[in-house]
């Protein structure tokens, strides 16, 4: 009832616009994973279980921003090693980048070695399966970094949830167009996969307690990001060239 009261708190909304904000840019890495892993599925069932991943990313915060007293004593050291304490945060982070670089070693192999991906592969069912299966946990790992940043940033859950849901509307628009250009251009997969085996070092730096700020990485990514778009457009301008001589 006290929020409903100091809605004309400009503090309120500047909380919220900038917790969106964040949001959204802790989004994009959980978008970019879920399209690639997406990407092996059947097209007619692509867009389903990107729907599903999202909605699955957005239920996960809104269940832990409502448990907050859970997520603070994630804080909380389990065990100490080598000098260093560890807390259940620290040691999801770990497990979580780990899994990032793992995951995306294996998708760059396959695309540099060009495996075959239905020889012998498991059936479409078995795909889906663990397709949903990656998703959900790397959905938790995200979770869980987005939501101490809610924590950290605004007093009022609503407001935490309101930013949530907010992003996830964003990204649910902007997903399909993510993954349709990543499809498109196998270059900006690659990027896209470099890209998640930079997010993954830099969890696990966080588990170890170094922290690398995300203004650093997000920069390296948007630069990149943007050398591709000229790449992209400048391939597209030859191409057309070519088809006009």
């Amino acid at each position: 009832m006290e929020l409903w009261t100091q809605l004309d708190n400009p503090a309120i909304w500047a909380s919220l616009l900038t917790l969106t904000a964040l949001e959204i840019v802790l989004g994009i890495d959980n978008v970019v994973f879920i399209s690639l892993v997406v990407s092996r599925l059947k097209k007619n069932i692509q867009k389903g279980a990107r729907q599903f991943g999202l909605m699955l990313a957005f239920v996960m915060r809104v269940l832990m921003l409502f448990g907050i007293t859970w997520i603070i004593g994630l804080k909380e050291e389990v065990f100490t090693l080598v000098g260093h304490g560890f807390s259940w945060k620290d040691i999801i982070l770990i497990a979580g980048g780990l899994f990032l670089i793992i995951k995306a070693t294996q998708e760059i192999h396959k695309d540099i070695e060009g495996t075959p991906e239905q020889k012998a592969g498991p059936k479409a069912s078995d795909l889906f399966i663990m397709v949903i299966a990656q998703i959900a946990v790397i959905d938790l790992i995200f979770s869980i970094d987005s939501v101490v940043t809610a924590v950290g940033m605004a007093e009022h859950v609503e407001v935490m949830v309101a930013a949530v849901l907010i992003s996830m509307i964003v990204m649910y628009i902007a997903s399909g167009t993510i993954a349709h250009f990543i499809e498109e251009h196998p270059t900006t997969k690659m990027l896209a996969l470099s890209f998640l085996f930079m997010i993954g070092t830099a969890l696990i730096a966080d588990g170890l307690g170094f922290h690398i700020p995300r203004a650093y990485i997000y920069s390296a990514m948007a630069f990149s990001a943007l050398v591709e778009m000229f790449n992209v457009l400048a391939k597209r301008r030859r191409k057309r060239k070519q088809a006009a001589s």
